[in-house]
């Protein structure tokens, strides 16, 4: 019988009746303001801050709030199975914690706490190339659960073929590549507290404890730190790479690839021309291009345009269970959610972050059931409506 997730409410409300409540907020917009007063203004903002004037993020909330769900009545939601097949991996629910990283400035628990969360739970973590624990590490804090390597292209080609085979051999089964990061954007937060974790060498232990990047030191990192740090800024991104350029990762991954950061219909048709597996369609969370377009706006025209040849994925602006389906809606086959878990990592650790995924997957769960949907796969355009106001 399929986990009928929303049994979390329950669970509350039982412990409850002892005087328990939960650690965390239940609303999970409220974890933001939360984290802001418990943490400082470095993490917290580095996270939490966006580029430029910050309106791209309000434009993908703005994007996901414009569209409202429409319920249904009288339909047969006892029974409810939120699996979903992607990628050719069966998954619980059409949910994933997003690539986020130098999690140790938020909690002590860092990367491993956030995949042991999500491992708990059934949930792919995708790990950022950028974590501060390096890759094998976090493998072995997961077992056998699903894990997907996220990579940020380096310019030196032996470093990324080391990274990707040190993925493939930990145990990653899909590849995410972040294709919207050549350069790091404007984004005042961090430059109004002249904090960029990198430069301090957090951040950086995929690179640190990789053979091919030291190779390249003229000695070794605990001997010039600072040496280290400069070689790592002047390889963690290449503005030079085009598409023809993706046949490096096909030749050296044999797993899906999926491409993110993608929010033009014809990035998408280049990828499946490309051979690529899927693409997340992403802004980065409002992070990279002010004044973009809103990943939601963006979703429909990239399904479109993909048709049957791409897995289509969705991130940017997701708080809620309700933001979920509205993506499925839209035509995502999953959801991957990003500032949520670090906030509960941040106020609580991998608990905090269990709280976070329990409480997304509850609140879709009853959002599906409560709208007339005992799978993800039934719901679609004609469940929304756009408020005009």
């Amino acid at each position: 019988m399929a986990r009928h997730w929303a049994d979390f409410q329950y669970e509350i409300y039982l412990n409850g009746m002892t005087g328990a409540v939960p650690r965390l907020p239940t609303d999970l917009t409220r974890l933001e303001a939360l984290t802001e007063q418990r943490l400082g203004p470095g993490p917290v903002g580095y996270v939490a801050g966006s580029a430029g004037d910050g309106s791209t993020a309000l434009a993908n909330r703005r994007a996901l709030d414009r569209r409202r769900i429409v319920p249904r009545v009288l339909r047969d939601v006892h029974e409810r199975d939120l699996s979903v097949e992607v990628l050719g991996r069966r998954l619980p629910a059409p949910v994933a914690l997003a690539p986020v990283g130098v999690l140790s400035i938020m909690h002590p628990d860092a990367e491993p706490g956030a995949a042991r969360a999500a491992a708990a739970q059934g949930v792919p973590f995708v790990l950022s190339s950028a974590s501060s624990t390096p890759l094998e590490q976090v493998a072995e804090a997961m077992g056998d659960a699903e894990r997907w390597f996220q990579l940020y292209w380096p310019k030196d080609p032996e470093v990324a073929r080391s990274f990707l085979g040190r993925a493939k051999a930990a145990g990653f089964t899909v590849l995410v590549v972040t294709l919207d990061t050549p350069l790091l954007a404007w984004r005042p937060r961090d430059l109004d507290q002249a904090y960029l974790p990198f430069l301090h060498g957090v951040g950086t232990a995929n690179y640190f404890s990789d053979p091919a990047f030291l190779a390249g030191l003229a000695k070794p990192v605990h001997e010039d730190p600072n040496a280290a740090v400069m070689h790592f800024v002047g390889m963690f991104a290449d503005p030079a790479k085009t598409w023809p350029d993706l046949a490096f990762l096909r030749d050296h991954w044999d797993g899906p690839i999926v491409l993110k950061g993608i929010l033009h219909p014809a990035d998408a048709v280049a990828a499946a021309d490309a051979g690529m597996d899927g693409v997340v369609v992403s802004n980065h969370g409002g992070r990279q291009v002010a004044g973009a377009v809103a990943a939601a706006d963006a979703l429909p025209g990239i399904v479109a345009a993909a048709g049957e040849r791409l897995t289509v994925l969705f991130d940017s602006g997701v708080r809620t269970g309700d933001d979920i389906v509205k993506a499925l809606a839209l035509g995502a086959r999953a959801v991957l959610v990003g500032r949520p878990y670090v906030y509960g990592l941040g106020l609580d650790g991998q608990a905090g972050v269990e709280h976070v995924i329990r409480c997304l997957l509850a609140e879709l769960d009853l959002t599906l059931a409560l709208t007339g949907h005992a799978r993800p796969a039934t719901v679609g355009p004609a469940d929304l409506v756009e408020d005009s106001a």
